[in-house]
């Protein structure tokens, strides 16, 4: 893990070296006063020696300068450097997260997703930065201070420094409870997330049940999870902070006791005791750093173990040399394919087999739980199946790659996604290179260009968040005009306009009819009206095909579809 965290300096390596010599500048500056101090103590004072009085202040003054352009440096630069790598991160994650199958987001909150990716990178960039910074300007400032102190008397700085290994020692007794702490906060603070992204976008229904106050009190109990861990985090930040603070203090006053006696026993002139209490001024002021550098380090090592395993979920597989679908007719095999959402689930198809002649409309009826959906989902591969295969003009679907199978499929399916945006930016989404007068085209040919020009803004008119400021229709249209700019040779129709009322489902169907000419299409329908006109129907059940045929062959039949037909008309 700590391999995969510093390849991600590699590309700010330079301006990161950089940040560290202007710490190490700084570290040096710091280190330069106590001497000076001592000079002035030790000679220039009792020699009434203005003129170098003078000349230590100019130096000194100079030295702040410097000190302070550094880190100005140092808290620009530095930061920057953090930043960047937080958004090669969530670059790298964002990528991954695309790559990952449909079944990831089935198991995973977006709440919680969204948290590891800006809480917790957050807390990685502030590692990122801080980490190495503070660590070599500590390491610097204490072996400089250690090696000055030495200098001005060997004894008593053997007795000082025999008491750091007290102060490790505490460090790391403390390291692991501090760890699980801020995973558990990691974990509530992903699960308040989750609760509140799935609370607003459903705050329709929530008012239409009038069930506020179940939301609240849902939104409560995680809240209040989170809240004891944050406690809990803060207690043993407490313990670490309060136990370190305390040990410090013991160490100045060893320094101040084991110094003055030093100095009464006139091993050490008053200069020297001056500039030895103050070298360990600045011996401890990395070791504060270090302490805090200590949550700050378990922060960020928890939200990068968050980050990376995400980063380690195994993708959708694709098969090395894939071929590009192209020059597609739309002849679809569906050959003994089984297939279970999880392992302990049973079979949804089992040994399931149907052929779509290329430009044929073909439409799957039955009772829900038969895998009509399930089919729909397979054949671009949003799951993969266990046995069997599908075929595409005679390719098996996982012998070509995932983009050019999908990009040949249109799906149109019941629960419109329209994302934040205008109405031009959703249609858009259908070919992002599509040009104004196709996106026209588009809207026409679905049926929503009239509706798109009564509007005051038009194209560019918002749709809000999910499209909430257009009708059920309207986003229906959409999502058709979407399909039309995409144009593909294979369409799939699932449920697509069972969520309408019936005057609207008419107007949509027209659009749909248009949008199915010259393709292959598989439709999914309760509504039997919708596929009156394809040119075979097959009746799905858990025990898998059960009839197929046209309309009037089905009805002069008298088995299940005829009774699904009485049913839902």
């Amino acid at each position: 893990m700590l391999k995969k965290f510093i390849s991600f300096y590699k590309p700010h390596r330079t301006l990161f070296f950089l940040d560290f010599f202007a710490a190490f500048l700084v570290a040096g500056c710091d280190l330069i006063y106590p001497m000076l101090t001592r000079n002035v103590i030790n000679d220039i004072i009792p020699n009434k020696n203005l003129r170098s009085l003078v000349v230590f202040a100019v130096a000194l003054l100079i030295i702040y300068i410097i000190k302070a352009g550094l880190n100005y440096f140092m808290t620009y630069y530095g930061h920057a450097v953090g930043v960047r790598m937080q958004a090669d991160m969530r670059r790298d994650m964002f990528e991954h997260l695309q790559s990952l199958p449909c079944k990831y987001f089935d198991n995973n909150k977006a709440g919680v997703i969204m948290s590891r990716m800006i809480n917790d990178l957050m807390e990685v960039s502030e590692l990122a930065h801080h980490g190495p910074e503070d660590i070599f300007t500590s390491v610097v400032m204490i072996i400089g201070s250690l090696i000055v102190l030495c200098t001005i008397n060997v004894p008593l700085t053997i007795i000082i420094f025999a008491f750091i290994p007290i102060l490790l020692w505490f460090t790391m007794s403390r390291r692991k409870k501090m760890n699980d702490a801020f995973l558990e906060t990691r974990v509530k603070t992903g699960e308040v997330n989750a609760t509140l992204e799935n609370s607003l976008a459903g705050v329709k229904v929530t008012k239409s049940f009038a069930n506020e106050e179940f939301e609240m009190q849902k939104f409560q109990e995680n809240n209040v999870k989170f809240k004891k861990a944050r406690e809990y985090s803060y207690k043993v930040m407490g313990e670490y902070f309060a136990g370190m603070n305390f040990f410090t203090d013991l160490l100045d006053l060893l320094v101040l006791i084991g110094s003055g006696y030093f100095a009464y026993k006139e091993y050490i002139s008053i200069g020297d005791l001056a500039a030895y209490i103050l070298y360990i001024k600045s011996f401890m002021q990395p070791i504060k750093k270090l302490i805090n550098f200590m949550e700050q380090y378990q922060a960020g090592t928890t939200g990068f173990k968050r980050y990376m395993e995400i980063i380690e979920e195994v993708p959708q597989q694709e098969k090395e040399n894939t071929t590009e679908l192209k020059n597609v007719k739309g002849r679809i095999d569906i050959e003994n394919v089984s297939f279970s959402y999880d392992e302990n689930n049973a079979q949804i198809l089992e040994n399931f087999n149907l052929s779509i002649e290329a430009g044929k409309m073909v439409a799957l009826v039955g009772p829900s739980g038969g895998g009509k959906t399930t089919i729909c989902n397979l054949i671009p591969r949003f799951y993969e199946f266990e046995e069997g295969r599908i075929l595409i003009d005679g390719n098996d679907i996982h012998d070509v790659s995932l983009r050019s199978l999908r990009s040949n499929i249109g799906v149109v399916q019941q629960d419109v996604f329209l994302f934040t945006g205008t109405i031009k930016d959703n249609i858009l989404y259908g070919s992002p290179r599509a040009t104004d007068e196709e996106i026209i085209q588009a809207a026409k040919r679905a049926s929503l260009h009239d509706f798109i020009m009564t509007l005051p803004n038009r194209y560019d008119t918002y749709v809000g968040e999910r499209g909430v400021k257009l009708s059920g229709g309207q986003k229906q249209r959409i999502s058709i005009a979407r399909v039309f700019l995409k144009n593909p040779p294979i369409l799939i129709l699932d449920e697509a306009t069972s969520a309408l009322d019936n005057v609207t489902e008419y107007e949509i169907q027209q659009s749909l009819e248009e949008l199915c000419k010259e393709r292959t299409t598989l439709v999914v329908a309760h509504r039997l009206t919708t596929v009156k006109n394809a040119d075979e129907i097959v009746v799905v059940t858990d025990k898998g095909i059960e009839e197929r045929g046209t309309h009037e062959e089905l009805m002069n039949l008298g088995g299940i579809y005829s009774g699904l037909n009485v049913m839902y008309n």
